[in-house]
């Protein structure tokens, strides 16, 4: 799964880059990146205006979200903005010379580190239950044909009890370690401030019985064949990731929170401004889109704060409060 993602030959080193295979929130509408930066104001209130706000943008792709963001900040905030692009692959051509392109994420920062879709391409083992009921890794070829393996052991089998338990013959679980692992060396680089996930996630109260392994080539799902070809991307068990102190919420919740609503403009400013109708029309179908329940507003957050109030930065809630995270199965 390394190699067929970031290896030479890898998905994601190919030159037409993620956006040319799926469509993520931050292509699907610049409000996206509007909202990431009102949370990065609010991070920045928090941390009562340093000389350095930093904002890290992980799996940046071709840098879509960091610019976006960046130029829908205020002035005043964008000028003592620092602004990074964690990639493996390289930088597209002309970089903007405000971001920094780094493979790893940088350390003892203050501000916001956004991942939105990273954890699911963190690479991971699979496991499946044998006809005794008895855990076995699950080895792939590059064509894709399948194996049981080994027995799984050591902290995988620990992982597998504690966060995604197998007991039935045929039933898989996607043992989600490394990702663990790397979300808390991303959270452990924030100084203080705010470190946010975001990603189609689990529970281990829902787990998915067969797991979700999936292939994604030119907009359409694919068998995972781990050929450079195609991205494999797997859910998250996001309560596993979850550090002490985080909050999980729904993307429809944080975004509006943020500000950002679908509300349909009244139908007399079409009388009255045709033009402006449209445009809030439009920007009210955007954000429709963006918080859907069965589509993007699905997708879970979860915000680890570092040293200040995440409820607070996080802003109005609604109705519907985040679920804090204990860092144990529920």
């Amino acid at each position: 799964m390394t190699q067929a993602l970031y290896g030479p030959e890898g998905f994601y080193r190919r030159p037409e880059g993620p956006a040319g295979h799926f469509r993520t929130s931050v292509h699907a509408s610049p409000l996206f990146a509007a909202a990431v930066a009102r949370l990065l104001c609010r991070v920045d209130e928090a941390l009562g205006h340093p000389g350095e706000l930093a904002f890290v943008d992980m799996a940046a792709g071709r840098g879509e979200l960091v610019a976006g963001v960046l130029s829908a900040l205020p002035a005043e905030v964008a000028a003592r903005t620092l602004a990074y692009a964690v990639e493996l692959a390289d930088p597209p051509a002309g970089p903007d010379p405000a971001v920094r392109w780094v493979a790893e994420p940088p350390r003892g920062v203050r501000g916001l580190l956004f991942a939105n879709e990273w954890l699911d391409n963190v690479p991971l083992d699979i496991a499946e239950a044998d006809f005794e009921g008895r855990p076995r890794l699950v080895l792939v070829d590059a064509d894709g044909t399948e194996s049981l393996g080994a027995p799984v052991g050591g902290p995988e089998a620990e992982w597998l009890r504690r966060w995604w338990p197998l007991r039935t013959p045929g039933a898989r679980a996607e043992i989600g370690l490394a990702r663990d692992a790397a979300w808390a060396e991303a959270v452990a680089g924030v100084e203080r401030g705010l470190a946010v996930a975001v990603d189609y996630a689990h529970t281990r109260a829902a787990r998915p019985p067969f797991g979700t392994l999936t292939g994604f080539r030119a907009g359409r799902d694919c068998s995972p064949v781990p050929d450079g070809s195609c991205d494999l991307t797997a859910h998250v068990a996001v309560d596993a990731c979850a550090l002490p102190g985080a909050l999980l919420l729904t993307q429809r919740t944080a975004l509006h929170a943020l500000g950002l609503s679908g509300t349909r403009p009244p139908l007399s400013l079409a009388s009255s401004d045709p033009a402006a109708y449209l445009r809030a029309l439009s920007h009210a179908g955007a954000a429709a889109e963006l918080t859907a329940p069965g589509g993007l507003g699905g997708f879970s957050w979860l915000a680890q704060p570092v040293g200040i109030d995440g409820r607070g930065v996080l802003g109005d809630l609604g109705d519907m409060e985040p679920r804090e995270a204990s860092g144990a199965p529920d």
